[in-house]
């Protein structure tokens, strides 16, 4: 049976911010327009398990967050790209993440530097504007845990444009 059409309208109306977070986890335009695409696909085949009461754009921010840990799981068993390598294709590219993220190109420099682990709740904490429990929604992890994942990543941004992080530079990590 065919979605509601309520339910396709909802659909319809997330579709930019879902867009936004998928070029933001790929960093590549034609990558999200895949992850926005199978995104859909699986939440037009599972629409009824959505409930009402929630908002439609956190469901579908945690399907393309569970989409895109499938991909990356995926890709680690089959692949393996050197880091200069990596570096000289998106150089090539041009990491165009497109006019409606609008990053300055020294604040994309420094979101490279993250992790994914601290990139993806940082991305939708700030851009996304989600609370915390949103995010701890969105990617199923403790609300604690997105907190210091977020804070640990402003914390290196902050220092690479201070200058005290540069570009190509591992991720900076604290050793407990």
């Amino acid at each position: 049976m065919d979605a509601p059409p309520a339910f396709r309208s909802q659909l319809l109306d997330a579709l930019p911010r879902l867009r936004r977070y998928a070029r933001s986890l790929a960093y590549d335009s034609a990558v999200a327009d895949d992850l926005t695409q199978q995104t859909l696909e699986r939440a037009l085949s599972h629409w009824r398990q959505f409930d009402p009461r929630r908002d439609m754009g956190v469901w579908l921010l945690s399907i393309a967050h569970n989409a895109h840990m499938d991909t990356l799981r995926r890709e680690s068993r089959m692949t393996v790209t050197d880091p200069e390598d990596l570096q000289r294709v998106q150089d090539e590219a041009g990491g165009d993440l497109g006019h409606d993220v609008g990053l300055r190109m020294d604040l994309r420099a420094a979101l490279a530097l993250l992790s994914p682990e601290q990139r993806q709740p940082l991305l939708l904490v700030c851009v996304e504007q989600l609370s915390y429990a949103e995010v701890a929604e969105v990617m199923n992890i403790p609300v604690g845990t997105v907190m210091s994942r977020v804070c640990r990543a402003r914390a290196t941004l902050r220092r690479f444009l201070e200058g005290e992080v540069r570009p190509g530079a591992p991720a900076l990590r604290r050793v407990v």
